[in-house]
């Protein structure tokens, strides 16, 4: 893979679960060499999260986990937080998400890491962010996801909330914290000096709900649940068919007209109920139960050709097995089984952002890094003999 920008950048991952590990797979992806530290008993808690695994790992650890070197090493000891400090002295990023204070009570804070490293770019990845009445209070994905109201607007108007099918809030977190790390990674060629990025799970959360906030603070209205529907445009949300379901996407008057035709119900944009997109949103229930009633008449093949043809924007509603058979997610080449894990959505001069590596065996690499940190094979047998470290028996790659 030619595009490598962040190639030389030595990354020292001191994260779990998810926001963090995909951070430091998405830099690894674009060339920098990202050290992976877990605990000697058991490692990231992910690679025992399953049902689902590969081969012994839980498939979120592998997911998340691609393009990076495992070092076993007990970091709340105190010959583990020296090695950790000492490959922090080499390295041009730290990123840590333990729970909050936690790193500054085992003596890697920032503080002290930069104080040794001037240089390093030191990103906290939190729950709720640095200030506030829960700063100090953990987090997990779904407890964000109900806290900042993304499950009170996700799920069927008549049902309970529901949380979204992804974990979402993490993985946004993980891009704004490598986005952050690369924007400071380049400020440090301006300045010659590191800096403290910090990003949280309920600040991308509050982002991710960002229209519906400024909807309330300007109206008072607190939104709802509308299942597949969107609370802006109408009709934007999916139809039963007669054999599956249906996503039609009809966002401005013209492309409701066009649906209205290629379904035959040429009527309903002279209704004015329906003639104006405010003036559906106020009717959606009256529009929904008329388009509804003619979709569920034929099925959903037939009905993506109607509305391909006529240039409306639809999509039939799959189920994972159908994503992965689909001839376009096969076209994009996002997948690699090879490699145990998926492909970054970003293309440079026509090249994916791929994965380097498939993610390490735990400890796969803890000879080798220890020796870079300047130990030597002496050391590292007492650290292993002491369970300060472990070397793994699994494939490095």
């Amino acid at each position: 893979m030619s595009f490598a920008p962040l190639a030389g950048v030595r990354v020292i991952d001191v994260t779990g679960s998810l926001a963090g590990p995909h951070c430091t797979e998405v830099l690894g992806a674009l060339g920098a060499d990202v050290v992976k530290v877990e605990r000697p008993d058991g490692g990231d808690d992910t690679r025992s999260w399953g049902p689902p695994f590969w081969d012994g790992e839980g498939t979120l650890f592998l997911a998340a986990n691609a393009n990076k070197r495992s070092l076993a090493l007990r970091i709340s000891d105190p010959r583990g937080l020296e090695a950790l400090l000492r490959l922090a002295d080499r390295a041009d990023v730290l990123v840590q998400s333990l729970r909050p204070g936690l790193a500054e009570l085992s003596g890697f804070g920032p503080d002290p890491v930069r104080e040794r490293n001037p240089r390093l770019v030191y990103c906290s990845i939190g729950a709720f962010g640095q200030s506030g009445p829960l700063r100090d209070a953990p987090g997990y994905d779904p407890l964000i996801q109900a806290v900042s109201g993304i499950m009170s607007v996700t799920g069927e108007a008549e049902g309970g909330p529901v949380r979204v099918g992804v974990s979402l809030v993490d993985y946004m977190t993980g891009m704004w914290a490598a986005l952050g790390i690369v924007a400071a990674l380049g400020e440090r060629k301006r300045t010659g000096c590191g800096a403290v990025v910090d990003t949280s799970l309920y600040e991308t959360a509050l982002g991710l709900m960002s229209y519906h906030l400024i909807g309330f603070v300007a109206t008072g209205t607190v939104p709802g649940r509308l299942g597949t529907e969107f609370p802006l445009i109408v009709p934007y949300q999916a139809f039963d068919t007669r054999d599956g379901h249906l996503m039609v996407a009809a966002a401005n008057d013209r492309l409701f007209r066009l649906l209205c035709l290629a379904i035959d119900l040429p009527e309903l944009p002279e209704d004015p109920r329906f003639a104006t997109n405010p003036a559906r949103v106020e009717h959606r229930v009256a529009l929904g139960e008329a388009l509804g009633a003619r979709l569920a008449e034929d099925s959903t093949g037939a009905w993506l050709e109607r509305l391909g043809a006529a240039g409306v924007p639809a999509a039939p509603v799959q189920d994972v097995a159908a994503t992965a058979a689909h001839p376009q997610t096969e076209a994009l080449a996002m997948l690699e089984p090879e490699l145990r894990a998926l492909g970054h959505a970003l293309n440079v001069d026509g090249e994916r952002i791929g994965n380097r590596a498939r993610a390490p065996a735990l400890g796969a690499h803890t000879l080798e890094l220890l020796l870079e940190a300047g130990y030597s094979s002496a050391e590292v047998d007492a650290l292993v003999a002491s369970g300060v470290a472990a070397i793994g028996n699994g494939p490095a790659r």
